[in-house]
C-alpha cells in the first residue's frame, strides 16, 4: 500500500499511543520507525509514573490509551508515592522490565490489522495548498495520507556528547537525520535546540550491596490501568546510596571537561532533572546527593544509576563512579552521555496539537519541547484522537486544566511555550485536588466515549461506579453509630454521630466502617475533602466561563485600541482560541483582557 488514512512518524511512547488511537477507530495507519524491536523503548529511566506523571498514565488509560495496560504487564516493582500525604499528591510509580515492555508493544502492533510498520526515516513531508498529503522516506519512497503525526522524540538532528567527544547519533547509537528538521525549518516552523542526558549502567554483579540501603516493598494490588487486577508475586528491590565529598571534588576539578560546561552544548537542559555536575554547581551547600540503583529488567543483571546523569568524558566518569559507595569495583556496561536534539516551538500548535502552519499535521512528544515517557504518551494519545476527529471531520477534543494533567500539559505548551524540556509537576496544576489518581476514570469518561475510544458499555460501567459511590455516601449519612458499639468505643464516637461523620475524621480507618464496599477509598476521599473539593470546583467554574468565550480565528489584533504592544505581539503569535487561554499567556495583563473583551462586545453590538 502507498495510501493510508494516517501516518505516524516515530515509534516512541507518543507514536505508539497515536497509532493505537487511530487503529482503535479502524483507520489504516502506517507507523514509520527506525527499529520495530525498540518500539516505546526506554533509553533513559526504566520506570513509568511518579508525582503527577503517574496520574497522566492513569488519564491515558481512562481515555482508552495503552501505556497503563503495557506498564502493568511489564512492571517488576510498583508503589504508591506520598501515601502519608494528601490524596492530591499520591501517584503510582513502577519499575519496568524495559525489554519486555518493547516486546509486548511490538506484539500488540503486529496483531492489529489496522497497523503497518515500516522501518525507515522520514526525510520530508508532502504538502499541497497548506494541507499535508504524505511523507517521503530516505530511500525516496512516498506514502500518502490525509493526517500525519510527527513524534520523533530526541532523534531529530541529534548528537551524543561525552566530554569533547561528539557523535552524530540518536539514543543507544541509533540513526539520526537532519532532513526532516530542515524541511520543518524551511516551511515556517521555529526550531529550538534542547538537551537531556542519561546516567551510566553498571553490571549488577560488580556492585557491593553491603554499602547501600535496600528498599523492600510489600506486595499490593496497584495498577495503572483501571482494567488490571495484577498483583506482583515478588517486588524487585531498588537501592539507595549517595555522592561523597570525593565525588564533588572530582566533578569540580574537571568541570571544564563536561560537554555542558565547556560550551559544546547549545541546547537547554531540563531544570528539574539536571546532570550531577549541574546539581553540584547549583547546590554548593549540599554535602551529598541521592543516587538510586534501579534494575532495568526482571533479570536484574544491569543497574540504572539514577541521579548520576552526566556529560563528563569516560576517564572522569570512571573516577566519579568509583567514588560512590557500592561502586568501588563497578564494571560499566554503558557510559553516561548528554544528547542534544531539535524540537519545535509549541506556540505554533493548536490545543488539538494540530500545527497552525499545515492542516492535518499533528505533533506530539519531545518534539514539542517536553521530557518524559508519560508526557509524550499523553500528547501522542491526544494527537491520535484528534487526527481521527480530523479525518471524521469532527471537532477536536480539548481537555481543560480543571479536568486533567494532560489538559494542563497541553495548555502550558501551546499558551506559554517552553525554553527548556518541560516536565509535569504537581505544582503546575492549580486544581490538583480535582485531578487525583483515584478519579481519572470519571474525569476522562466523557471525552473517551465521545471520541469512540471506549465503548458504551465501558462508559456506563464507569457512570455506574460513581453512582454507587454517591449512593453509599447517602447511606452512610443516615447510618448512625452507637457510642457503646465496638466502633464507637474504638473511636470515641458520640451518640447520634453518623458513619459518614466518623469517616470524615483523619484518625479513623475507613475500612473499619465500610470494609465490605469496593470503593471505600473513593468514599473516604470524597467525604474528607468535600469542602476543599467544592471550593476548587467553584474556582474552576470561573475559568470555564472564560473558556466558553471564544475568540474569532481571524481576529485582527491591530484593530484593538489601548492594547499594550507586548500583549498585541503575544496574542498575534499564540492566536488564543478563548478569552481564558488569552488570559494565561505570559505578559498578558488583566487590563489587556479588558480591552480585548470591550472590543469584542463593541463588535458584537
Amino acid at each position: 500500500m502507498k495510501k493510508y488514512d494516517a501516518i505516524v512518524v516515530g515509534g516512541g511512547h507518543a507514536g505508539i499511543e497515536a497509532t493505537f488511537a487511530l487503529a482503535k477507530q479502524k483507520f489504516n495507519v502506517l507507523l514509520v520507525t527506525l527499529d520495530k524491536n525498540k518500539l516505546a523503548s526506554m533509553p533513559c529511566n526504566p520506570s513509568i509514573g511518579g508525582p503527577a506523571k503517574g496520574i497522566i498514565t492513569r488519564e491515558i488509560d481512562a481515555l482508552g490509551g495503552m501505556q497503563g495496560v503495557f506498564a502493568d504487564q511489564a512492571m517488576i516493582q510498583i508503589k504508591m508515592l506520598n501515601e502519608s500525604r494528601g490524596p492530591a499528591v499520591r501517584a503510582i510509580r513502577a519499575q519496568i522490565d524495559k525489554d519486555k515492555y518493547s516486546k509486548i508493544v511490538l506484539d500488540a502492533v503486529q496483531k492489529n490489522p489496522f497497523i503497518t510498520i515500516k522501518e525507515s526515516i522520514v526525510d520530508k513531508l508532502i504538502d499541497e495548498n497548506g494541507f499535508v498529503k504524505g511523507v517521503e522516506l530516505e530511500n525516496g519512497e512516498i506514502y500518502y495520507a490525509n493526517a500525519i503525526i510527527i513524534t520523533t522524540g530526541t532523534y531529530m538532528d541529534s548528537r551524543v556528547l561525552r566530554g569533547d567527544v561528539v557523535e552524530k547519533t540518536g539514543p543507544d547509537g541509533q540513526k539520526t537525520s537532519s532532513k526532516l528538521s530542515n524541511y520543518l525549518n524551511e516551511n515556517g516552523f521555529e526550531i529550538i535546540r534542547l538537551k537531556t542526558g542519561t546516567p551510566p549502567r553498571i553490571w549488577t554483579d560488580s556492585i557491593d550491596f553491603s554499602e547501600v540501603d535496600e528498599e523492600i516493598l510489600e506486595n499490593k494490588l496497584l495498577n495503572f490501568s483501571f482494567k488490571s487486577k495484577k498483583i506482583l508475586d515478588k517486588q524487585i528491590h531498588c537501592y539507595l546510596t549517595y555522592t561523597t565529598k570525593e565525588t564533588h571534588k572530582i566533578i569540580l576539578e574537571n568541570l571544564d571537561k563536561s560537554s555542558m560546561y565547556s560550551g559544546l552544548i547549545d541546547g537547554i537542559g531540563p531544570r528539574y532533572c539536571p546532570s550531577v555536575e549541574d546539581k553540584i554547581v547549583r547546590f554548593k551547600d549540599k554535602e551529598r546527593h541521592q543516587i538510586f540503583f534501579e534494575p532495568e529488567t526482571a533479570k536484574g543483571d544491569l543497574m540504572y544509576i539514577n541521579g548520576l546523569s552526566t556529560s563528563m568524558p569516560v576517564d572522569v566518569q570512571i573516577q566519579m563512579i568509583k567514588s560512590i559507595p557500592g561502586l568501588k569495583n563497578a564494571r560499566v556496561a554503558k557510559w553516561a552521555y548528554a544528547i542534544e536534539y531539535d524540537a519545535i516551538n509549541p506556540l505554533q500548535l493548536k490545543k488539538s496539537l494540530e500545527s497552525k502552519i499545515l492542516s492535518g499535521l499533528f505533533l506530539a512528544g519531545q518534539i514539542n519541547g517536553t521530557s518524559g515517557y508519560e508526557e509524550a504518551a499523553g500528547q501522542g494519545l491526544i494527537a491520535g484522537i484528534n487526527a481521527a476527529q480530523f479525518l471524521k471531520k469532527q471537532e477536536p477534543i480539548e481537555i481543560l486544566r480543571s479536568e486533567g494533567y494532560i489538559g494542563v500539559l497541553i495548555d502550558d505548551l501551546v499558551t506559554k511555550g517552553t525554553q527548556e524540556p518541560y516536565r509535569m509537576l504537581t505544582s503546575r496544576a492549580e486544581y490538583r485536588l480535582l485531578l487525583r489518581n483515584d478519579n481519572a476514570d470519571i474525569r476522562m469518561a466523557e471525552y473517551a466515549y465521545k471520541s469512540q475510544m471506549i465503548s458504551e458499555s465501558e462508559y456506563l460501567k464507569i457512570k455506574e461506579k460513581y453512582l454507587k459511590i454517591t449512593q453509599k455516601i447517602e447511606e452512610l449519612k443516615n447510618d448512625f453509630v452507637s457510642a457503646k458499639s465496638d466502633i464507637g468505643i474504638k473511636y470515641n464516637a458520640l451518640n447520634g454521630q453518623s458513619k459518614l461523620q466518623l469517616i470524615s475524621r483523619p484518625d479513623v480507618d475507613y475500612n473499619d466502617i465500610i470494609n465490605d464496599f469496593e470503593y471505600g477509598y473513593e468514599v473516604m476521599v470524597t467525604t474528607r475533602l468535600e469542602g476543599y473539593i467544592q471550593k476548587q470546583i467553584n474556582e474552576a467554574q470561573k475559568m470555564i466561563r472564560l473558556e466558553k468565550l471564544k475568540l474569532p480565528e481571524n481576529l485582527n489584533y491591530n484593530e484593538i485600541e489601548n492594547l499594550a504592544s507586548e500583549a498585541r505581539d503575544k496574542l498575534k503569535k499564540v492566536k488564543p482560541t478563548t478569552i481564558g487561554q488569552a488570559s494565561r499567556i505570559s505578559g498578558i495583563n488583566p487590563s489587556d483582557i479588558q480591552m480585548l473583551m470591550f472590543y469584542l462586545n463593541t463588535r458584537r453590538k
